[in-house]
């Protein structure tokens, strides 16, 4: 169901561009809200043309739009301008990634942050309607202050992605150096969590976390677990040859994958070199996701070259993801080449409808990666049918089990190279574990899981605030 030329009664708004969880959430949730009977107009960050990543106008095809589009931004910074100090700037990051166009919040002063609100401000006049009665926001960015300049007062409604936690527990910590104006961003993220009607977030850690961070009282802080479209991620059933067709035309007639400081398409392979994903005994590896420093694939890669080396494994391990000219730390495709690690293979940046026929030419997806709020991707795979193997931190723990009857995947210890090894061997070389986890992992998300129930809570949220704080014109 779609959104578009009907009027709205949410106002959602989006700061970033289409490209992590928390814009395929909104993805999601938006037509599962107008299901609800509350339609949503977005009003959501974009970057580049028609068919380009990162275009919202595509990747939120079918409901009701307005961008706000960062290009003319991300071209003056082309022109060695700064990004973020244009008539519609760039949004900031919560990431502080070395020559990224996008630098971290805590560097902007009163200034910049000014020229935020300005034209997000003008973004929520241009999609206002006297019909929307609730806001929703994803993320604590400045769209908060931008709705003060609206004219009426609406409730609002925040989710809380991790990532705004993870800047301010750096900076609670004390590491947030070359970070001048940290201090005045912790003030303003904590007033802009304290200033929404409710905070929602995706497990009861985040909860804890959020309630501990803001000095909130937990009831205040709302917990509805994301979704899986269980329509479009199914248990797949490709032969060796209809996987090796996918994966040719993804490795070698149609390459994205990129090495450091190149771009996309500058990692390329022969049909020669598909020869062990051509191997019918040997599973699939999968690692979906972008190359930044929270999702630890250098360690993966290590604990994957070890496994090869040391215990005989033979699976392949192929790296979907990694947005053109994004990564902190080591770059993945520069560890492999200078440790000389075989059976990796790069496919790059992909659409999330081509997602479903990645999971589907893998038979397990491994990522050890730390502070994820939720990671709706290991709920992707597990509904695929999919075991997965997941660090034992943040939103996996909420639903992965490692062990006993219910086991649906690994978990392993956050940062731990030598039991992500033993994980590695163990999800390799047992073909029934795979299919047992797998199939526990499958009956877990279509019980427990799906955006319809996500919606139904969202829109109970909406009737509270509303019922709360009526809107004044």
């Amino acid at each position: 169901m779609t959104q578009a030329g009907v009027d709205p009664r949410v106002l959602m708004g989006l700061m970033f561009w289409p490209r992590g969880g928390s814009a395929q959430v909104v993805r999601y949730l938006a037509p599962a809200l107008a299901a609800e009977g509350w339609p949503v107009r977005l009003v959501s960050g974009s970057q580049g043309g028609p068919g380009e990543a990162g275009n919202a106008s595509d990747f939120f095809a079918g409901l009701d739009l307005i961008p706000v589009d960062f290009t003319p931004a991300l071209d003056a910074a082309g022109r060695g301008e700064d990004p973020l100090d244009q008539p519609v700037p760039l949004h900031p990051s919560y990431e502080d990634r070395a020559g990224a166009p996008d630098r971290v919040f805590a560097t902007l002063d009163e200034r910049l942050l000014g020229r935020q609100t300005t034209a997000w401000a003008a973004a929520f006049r241009a999609a206002d309607s006297p019909t929307v009665s609730v806001v929703h926001l994803h993320h604590l960015t400045p769209m908060a202050d931008a709705l003060t300049q609206m004219g009426r007062r609406l409730p609002v409604v925040t989710n809380l992605h991790g990532t705004e936690m993870l800047m301010l527990e750096a900076i609670r910590r004390g590491n947030a150096a070359g970070w001048p104006h940290a201090v005045a961003w912790d003030r303003r993220l904590s007033g802009w969590a304290r200033g929404a009607q409710r905070l929602v977030v995706v497990s009861p850690r985040d909860q804890e976390r959020a309630s501990s961070l803001f000095d909130l009282d937990p009831q205040q802080i709302a917990v509805v677990p994301h979704g899986v479209d269980t329509e479009r991620f199914r248990p797949g059933s490709l032969s060796r040859a209809q996987r090796m067709a996918w994966f040719r035309r993804w490795l070698v007639e149609e390459p994205l994958g990129w090495a450091e400081g190149e771009e996309p398409g500058s990692l390329r392979y022969t049909e020669a070199d598909l020869a062990p994903l051509a191997d019918p005994e040997p599973p699939v590896l999968l690692f979906v996701g972008r190359f930044t420093e929270p999702k630890r694939l250098p360690l993966l890669l290590r604990a994957y070259a070890r496994a090869r080396r040391q215990r005989g494994v033979r699976a392949p391990l192929v790296i979907w993801g990694g947005h053109p000219g994004e990564w902190e730390g080591e770059h993945p495709a520069s560890v492999v080449a200078r440790e000389r690690i075989d059976g990796v293979f790069f496919i790059g940046w992909r659409g999330h409808d081509e997602l479903p026929v990645g999971l589907a030419c893998a038979d397990a997806l491994v990522s050890p990666s730390v502070g994820e709020a939720f990671g709706q991707v290991f709920l992707e795979a597990m509904a695929t049918g999919l075991p997965v193997v997941a660090a034992a931190d943040g939103g996996p723990l909420s639903f992965v089990v490692g062990d006993g009857e219910r086991a649906n995947g690994w978990l392993v210890p956050p940062d731990a190279e030598e039991p992500l090894v033993d994980a590695l061997v163990a999800v390799a070389e047992d073909a029934g574990e795979r299919s047992r986890r797998g199939e526990n992992g499958l009956r877990l998300v279509r019980a427990d899981y799906s955006w319809r129930a996500a919606a139904e809570r969202v829109a109970e949220l909406y009737t509270e605030v509303s019922d709360a704080v009526p809107p004044v014109g």
